[in-house]
C-alpha cells in the first residue's frame, strides 16, 4: 500500500506528510472561522450533508506535490453571514495554518459553498412562538 503525500528530506532523515494530515489541518482552520457552520461531504441526492468535527477531512480535498499544496474546501455557512468575507478569511487562515505546520507552499485555497445553515433562525422562531407559562 503506497502512502500519498509529501516527503521532506534533510541530513537527519525524511519526514512524510500524508494528504490526510494536510486535509485535517485545513479542516480545523476552516471551522475556526466565525460564520462557518460546518464542512460538507458533497451533494448526495441534492442535499448537502453537514459533517461533524470527527470528519473534518471529509469536506476537504487536497493535492500535495513535493513543495506545494492546493486545497478545496466544501463549506456550509451560517445564515446572515457575508459569504465573500467568510471565504476570504477561510483562505487566509487555511493558507497560514498549512504553511506554518507543514512547510508546504499553499498555491490555491478554493472555497465551495455547499449550503446555508438556518438552524439557529428556526430555533429562535420556535422559542419566540412557544407559549409563555404564567
Amino acid at each position: 500500500m503506497e502512502e500519498i503525500g509529501t516527503s521532506i528530506t534533510d541530513e537527519l532523515g525524511a519526514v512524510k506528510i500524508t494528504d490526510e494530515v494536510v486535509a485535517i489541518i485545513a479542516g480545523i482552520a476552516a471551522t475556526e472561522v466565525p460564520g462557518v457552520a460546518g464542512m460538507s461531504g458533497g451533494i448526495a441526492g441534492g442535499i448537502a450533508e453537514m459533517l461533524g468535527r470527527k470528519n473534518l477531512s471529509k469536506g476537504v480535498k487536497v493535492e500535495v506535490g513535493e513543495k506545494e499544496a492546493a486545497i478545496d474546501l466544501y463549506i456550509i455557512v451560517d445564515y446572515g453571514c457575508r459569504i465573500p468575507d467568510i471565504a476570504w478569511e477561510i483562505q487566509e487562515k487555511v493558507k497560514k495554518s498549512v504553511e506554518t505546520m507543514t512547510g508546504l507552499e499553499v498555491v490555491e485555497v478554493n472555497i465551495h459553498i455547499q449550503g446555508v445553515n438556518i438552524e439557529k433562525e428556526h430555533k429562535k422562531e420556535a422559542v419566540d412562538e412557544a407559549p409563555r407559562v404564567k
